[in-house]
């Protein structure tokens, strides 16, 4: 185990084995009484800790029994596993946010370290069952954060999570998987390979001891160690009863950055974001935009304009001239000047100088716009 800063780290460990994640009753217990006290009362069982049923403490005492922290540290060992505990100097400081639903401790696969990497993380989690524009966009949000030095932190899931680990992975980024299971045990079975890369180039995490398996409460529970871990959490694809919407709930709460990639208005699978983006969520379409909330003053996305056209260029009197032209005919440069709002003299210099740029042609006594001049600046459609 690194660190070594927290001297109840046995115990902690024997209660992994014991207490479910995010369970806040024994949060204040060990708030209150310490993690040796607590421990000590679920080994003996002579007095029930206050706020549980016999029918609970007895469930307890039978987990309790069987725990066996020491057998646990060693498996952990031969897997390349370590625990941390809230005293430990690699703890990310940020889950202690969470109250008495602060994780007793993590279990952490991977050499980085866990606590300087979260200062710089953000969460991109979304649905399982996502389109081709969901993977996309997952992918390269990814890719874009990895590449501006943010780690991008997700569920280890199929989906939004994989193609979110894939797109740091593939830009030689770094990325944090957070399980609803044993770091020691894949899950799912189809992303063992994927959770190994994540292992080997990034860290695998999670509250539950080696060898534990995930269950639905589990997934629901973990939701919350991805949103206090991170600077934000974006969420790119899910439908209103989506995990990942769990996981933009518990943002909002603890007052991370909540934010959503949107997708079409008619796709069932865009319609939690979609809720999301009507209350306090911000919408992002790629990385620069997330950077510009969760980042430091002054990294901004740049401005979002469309084509620079060669009449950009033109100075304001000589825009105001062409713009005064007729679309179709000649007019003659008194008319002009009128339509412009300047003096027949300067509407003549300017006819002048658009003619030399190719834009009008002189008629006699008339000027108008030239074939090329017609078609860049066509009049817009009256939008009734």
């Amino acid at each position: 185990m690194r660190g070594g800063g927290d001297p109840d780290l046995p115990a902690r460990v024997f209660l992994t084995r014991v207490i479910e994640p995010g369970d806040e009753i024994t949060g204040r217990w060990v708030r209150e009484l310490g993690v040796a006290e607590v421990v000590r009362r679920l080994r003996d069982g002579e007095r029930p800790l206050p706020g549980v049923s016999g029918r609970r403490w007895e469930g307890l005492r039978a987990r309790a029994l069987r725990a066996e922290p020491e057998r646990d540290l060693d498996v952990a060992r031969a897997a390349g596993v370590r625990f941390l505990g809230p005293g430990d100097v690699e703890w990310p400081r940020q889950l202690d946010d969470l109250g008495d639903a602060r994780p007793l401790g993590l279990w952490v696969r991977g050499r980085a370290d866990l606590r300087m990497w979260a200062l710089r993380s953000v969460a991109l989690v979304g649905a399982r069952a996502c389109t081709e524009y969901g993977a996309h966009m997952a992918a390269g949000l990814a890719a874009g954060l990895a590449e501006r030095g943010w780690v991008v932190v997700s569920g280890g899931a199929y989906g939004v999570d994989g193609a979110a680990h894939r797109g740091a992975l593939g830009a030689g980024g770094a990325t944090i998987a957070v399980l609803a299971c044993g770091v020691d045990r894949p899950y799912p079975r189809g992303h063992t390979e994927l959770i190994a890369r994540i292992a080997e180039q990034g860290l695998v995490i999670g509250e539950l001891p080696p060898g534990d398996h995930p269950t639905p409460s589990r997934f629901v529970l973990r939701n919350r160690v991805i949103a206090a871990l991170t600077r934000g959490t974006v969420v790119v694809e899910a439908a209103h009863r989506s995990g990942s919407l769990v996981t933009a709930r518990a943002a909002q709460r603890l007052g991370r950055h909540t934010m959503g990639v949107p997708g079409p208005a008619t796709s069932a699978l865009s319609a939690g974001v979609h809720e999301l983006l009507r209350g306090d969520a911000v919408l992002v379409t790629d990385a620069a935009e997330v950077v510009e909330l969760v980042g430091a003053m002054g990294e901004l996305a740049p401005d979002r304009r469309g084509p620079v056209l060669p009449r950009d260029l033109l100075a304001p009197g000589a825009r105001r001239v062409l713009a005064a032209l007729p679309g179709r005919g000649a007019a003659a440069a008194r008319e002009i000047a009128l339509g412009a709002q300047t003096t027949e003299d300067d509407a003549i210099a300017r006819l002048y100088e658009l003619r030399a740029l190719g834009y009008v042609e002189r008629h006699g006594d008339g000027w108008k716009l030239t074939r090329q001049a017609m078609i860049s600046v066509r009049r817009p459609r009256s939008p009734c």
